[in-house]
């Protein structure tokens, strides 16, 4: 994929993992409001970095909405933060 006037391209990978994201509590994700009831806001990696460190109890009530209206339960924020091309 190209991305510039100079058709330079585009790291992918690079792209998804420092896209932004909020971590939002499950119940409020769906919500009208659901904007002004985030938790935390950073790139998408730090998110799933600092939900993924949380106990399993905390973890289970959130979710992470990344750009594009995408939002990530806790088992997929596990599994992306053992996916081998996870920043360190």
């Amino acid at each position: 994929m190209n991305t510039t006037i100079r058709a330079e391209p585009c790291d992918q990978i690079a792209a998804f993992w420092n896209d932004h994201a909020t971590v939002l509590r499950r119940e409020a994700a769906d919500g009208v409001f659901h904007g002004l009831a985030s938790l935390h806001s950073g790139t998408f990696a730090d998110m799933v970095r600092m939900v993924a460190r949380m106990p399993a109890d905390e973890r289970s009530g959130l979710v992470i909405e990344k750009s594009g209206d995408r939002q990530y339960s806790p088992a997929e924020i596990m599994a992306l933060a053992a996916r081998i091309d996870f920043p360190a």
